[in-house]
C-alpha cells in the first residue's frame, strides 16, 4: 500500500477544494550511499531484501517506557534531519457532536505550550480558564430551544469577548514558530486526515536538542491559546472549501450517503452546526485520550546516531503515559441498494461514484492500486485515453482508490468533469463502459508492466529524500507495527497478476455496491426584482 497517495488524483481536481485534509505526496525511501539512481536501479538492486538489509543497519527503533515509539534512520549525507510525528487519530475519531475537533489541533499545533508564546504563563492560565466559564455561560444560554433570553445572550457573549482579549495580554504572537525559524527550520507544517494528524519539519543537525524539546513539550504541554480565533479560521476554511465549492459540496453530499455508520461520512473539516461550538474544554478531553505516547509514532531521519536516542528519551520519555486508545467498533454495514446524490445548480456539471473496499491490511490492496494505475496513471490511461481523448466528452477523468482514508474501509472512486456540452449521465455511461471492460478482458501484458514499473519507480524515486522516508517509516511502523513491512512493497506489487485485476474489478464494481453524486446544471432563477420588472414590460 502506498500511504496517503490514494486520493492523489482527486486531489488534482482544482485542489479538491473540499472538507479533505489530503497528504502529501506518497512518501519516499532514503538511498544507501553506492547504489546506481533509482531511475537506473537494475532488478537486483530492487530487491526488498538488499534494501532491508541496509536499512537494518541504519535504523534504529524504540518503544519508550510510556509507549512512544521512536525511530532514528542514519544518512549523515548532509548535516541536516527530517522528522515526522504521527497520532493515530483524524477526524474519524471526533466524538458525536464534536466533528471538526481532530483537525482544530493542526491549527493550535505551534501556537505555544506553558514556556513558549507567553509572558506570563501562571497569569494566563487563569484568563484562559476564565474564557471557558465565559464560554460556557454563553453557549448554555444559547442552546436553549424555548425560552432564550436575547438581550441575556448579547450580554454573555460581550462577557465572552471581553475574556478572551484579557487572556490575550500574556500572548507572544508566532513566538513557537519563530523560535524554529531562526533556528533553520524548514517545512514546518501540520495536517489532518480522517485516519490521522501528522507534524513535520526539517533542521539543521546541530538543532537537535533544540528540536527534540520544543516537539516533547508541544506534545507534553499544549496549551488552547486563542482557541476560539482559531476555530473561526477553521469555520472560514469550511466556508471556502465546502460551502463555496461546488466540488466540496458535491464530495460532502456523496460521502454522507456512502456511508451510514462509520464515521468516514463526516466532512474532515466538521459540520458547521458542530464545528461552531466545539470549545478548548472538550479539545483538551481529546487530547487527553489521543495524544498519549501510546498512541505516538515520531520518525527522524538524517544526521542522527543511535547515541541520540538516550537525548530523545529525556526529553520524550517524560510524556506522562496514558492507556492507548480503544479502537473503533463501528462498522459499516454492506450495501445493498445503488445510491445517489443530485445536486442542481448554475455551475460546472461533475460527477463522481465510488464502490466500496476494504482497509490496507487486505490481501489485494496493491490490486487495486493497479486497478487505479490502469485507469488514472497519465494519458496513456485507460480514462484519459477514452473520456478525453477520443471522445473528448470530458476535461478530466480519473479513478482512485483508499477514499476518504484507508485505515478503515474506503471507496474506489471514479470522478469525472464534463467537457462544454456534456452531462453528467455521459460520464457516468463511459466510466461504466470502462468498468465493464476491465471485469470481461484481462488488461494487457503491457498495461500490467507499466504498472509494475512505475509503482516500482514511485517507490524508489524519492530515495535521497529525508522527509519522505520519515513520513514512511512511521506510518508503517504505526500501521503494520513494524517499518520493515514497506519493504514488502515491492513484492506484493509484483505478485499483482491478470487474473487478480479481474477478479476484484468483478467483486468490488457491482451496482449495489455503489453511490455516486452529480452535478447537473441549472440556469439562475430569476430574482423577485428581476421578475417583478419583466412582469412590469
Amino acid at each position: 500500500m502506498r500511504f496517503l497517495s490514494a486520493a492523489h488524483g482527486f486531489a488534482r481536481v482544482a485542489a479538491l477544494g473540499t472538507c479533505l485534509a489530503i497528504v502529501g505526496p506518497a512518501a519516499k525511501l532514503a538511498w544507501s550511499q553506492g547504489h546506481a539512481s533509482p531511475d537506473q536501479a537494475s532488478p537486483d538492486q530492487a530487491n526488498p531484501g538488499r534494501f532491508l538489509a541496509d536499512f537494518n543497519k541504519r535504523v534504529t527503533t524504540k518503544v519508550l517506557p510510556n509507549g512512544l515509539t521512536l525511530i532514528l534512520c542514519e544518512r549523515p549525507e548532509a548535516p541536516v534531519f527530517s522528522y515526522f510525528t504521527i497520532v493515530d487519530a483524524g477526524d474519524a475519531n471526533d466524538p458525536g457532536g464534536q466533528s471538526g475537533i481532530a483537525h482544530m489541533f493542526e491549527h493550535l499545533a505551534f501556537k505555544g505550550t506553558k514556556d513558549i508564546g507567553t509572558t506570563d504563563y501562571a497569569a494566563e492560565k487563569i484568563a484562559l480558564d476564565k474564557v471557558e466559564d465565559a464560554y460556557a455561560a454563553y453557549d448554555t444560554e444559547y442552546r436553549k430551544r424555548v425560552g432564550r433570553d436575547e438581550a441575556k445572550l448579547k450580554q454573555l457573549h460581550d462577557a465572552f469577548l471581553d475574556a478572551q482579549k484579557d487572556a490575550e495580554q500574556y500572548v507572544i504572537p508566532n513566538e513557537f514558530t519563530e523560535i524554529a525559524d531562526a533556528n533553520g527550520a524548514s517545512g514546518l507544517n501540520a495536517e489532518t486526515s480522517l485516519d490521522a494528524t501528522q507534524y513535520f519539519w526539517s533542521m539543521p543537525a546541530n538543532r537537535l536538542q533544540l528540536w527534540a524539546y520544543m516537539e516533547s513539550d508541544r506534545i507534553a504541554n499544549p496549551v488552547p491559546r486563542e482557541f476560539y480565533k482559531e476555530r473561526d479560521v477553521v469555520m472560514e476554511e469550511r466556508r471556502m472549501r465546502v460551502d463555496s465549492n461546488p466540488i466540496g459540496r458535491m464530495v460532502e453530499q456523496f460521502l454522507a450517503a456512502a456511508y451510514v455508520a462509520h464515521p468516514y461520512h463526516r466532512p474532515n473539516v466538521g459540520w458547521e452546526s458542530e464545528l461552531s461550538q466545539i470549545t478548548a474544554t472538550e479539545a483538551a478531553a481529546f487530547h487527553k485520550i489521543y495524544y498519549v505516547p501510546a498512541n505516538i509514532t515520531i520518525a527522524v531521519v538524517g544526521d542522527v546516531k543511535p547515541g541520540d536516542m538516550a537525548m530523545f528519551e529525556k526529553y520524550f520519555g517524560t510524556i506522562p503515559a496514558g492507556p492507548k486508545p480503544e479502537e473503533m467498533t463501528t462498522v459499516e454495514p454492506p450495501q445493498t441498494a445503488e445510491k445517489s446524490v443530485v445536486i442542481k445548480e448554475p455551475t460546472q456539471p461533475l460527477y463522481l461514484e465510488g464502490y466500496h473496499r476494504p482497509d490496507y491490511r487486505d490481501p489485494d490492496d496493491a490490486v487495486y492500486d493497479a486497478i487505479q494505475d490502469i485507469f488514472s496513471n497519465g494519458r496513456t490511461s485507460r480514462l484519459y485515453r477514452s473520456l478525453v481523448r477520443d471522445q473528448q466528452i470530458a476535461a478530466q477523468a480519473e479513478g482512485f482508490s483508499g477514499f476518504p482514508g484507508d485505515k478503515y474501509p474506503g471507496l474506489f472512486a471514479f470522478f469525472a468533469v464534463p467537457d462544454q456540452g456534456h452531462t453528467p449521465q455521459e460520464m457516468r455511461a463511459a466510466i461504466h463502459k470502462e468498468i465493464d471492460k476491465l471485469k470481461a478482458a484481462d488488461v494487457s501484458d503491457e498495461e500490467l508492466a507499466m504498472f509494475k514499473t512505475r509503482a516500482r519507480a514511485d517507490l524508489l524515486r524519492g530515495l535521497g529524500d529525508n522527509e519522505g522516508l520519515a513520513q514512511q517509516l512511521a506510518i508503517y511502523q504505526l500501521r503494520y507495527g513494524d517499518w520493515r513491512e514497506l519493504f514488502n512493497q515491492l513484492q506484493k506489487i509484483d505478485s499483482v497478476t491478470k487474473a487478480d485485476i479481474r477478479r476484484v474489478a468483478n467483486k468490488v464494481f457491482v451496482d449495489t455496491n455503489r453511490t455516486y453524486a452529480m452535478v447537473e446544471f441549472e440556469a439562475p432563477k430569476p430574482s423577485a426584482q428581476q421578475q417583478s420588472q419583466a412582469g412590469a414590460q
